[in-house]
């Protein structure tokens, strides 16, 4: 049986930073998503955007760590927003009613819209 694997890539701008996920996250590698989250928010960045492109995988325990880092960012005046999550991923944050994590591109874009879950912050 393999390990789960997780790449964790950060690249900051000002006060924004940009996680880049790759692998999956599931219990053993939720722990270096919290991580990531919590050093952004250490660091000052007042927005932190992940990019979930290349996840393959996130079960609870990874919306638990994208859920912590966003009440945490939100008492601080500080955003978080998940960016291009996989279909099946959508789907679980919003039957969760966590959509207000997903940036929602603006109609016309050239990327998939993402919508929100009813009840959720924009």
């Amino acid at each position: 049986m393999t390990l789960p694997q997780l790449n964790v890539y950060r690249h900051d701008r000002g006060t924004r930073a940009l996680i880049t996920l790759a692998g999956e996250i599931d219990l053993v590698t939720a722990p270096l998503v919290s991580e990531a989250l919590a050093e952004c928010l250490r660091d000052g960045s007042r927005r932190v955007d992940v990019d979930l492109t290349a996840v393959t995988f996130c079960d609870a325990s990874g919306l638990n760590a994208f859920l912590r880092a966003s009440r945490f960012a939100t008492d601080a005046g500080r955003t978080l927003r998940l960016h291009h999550p996989s279909r099946s991923m959508t789907r679980i944050i919003e039957i969760t009613g966590s959509g207000f994590l997903l940036h929602s591109f603006p109609v016309g874009a050239r990327s998939r819209r993402i919508p929100v879950a009813a009840g959720g912050a924009a």
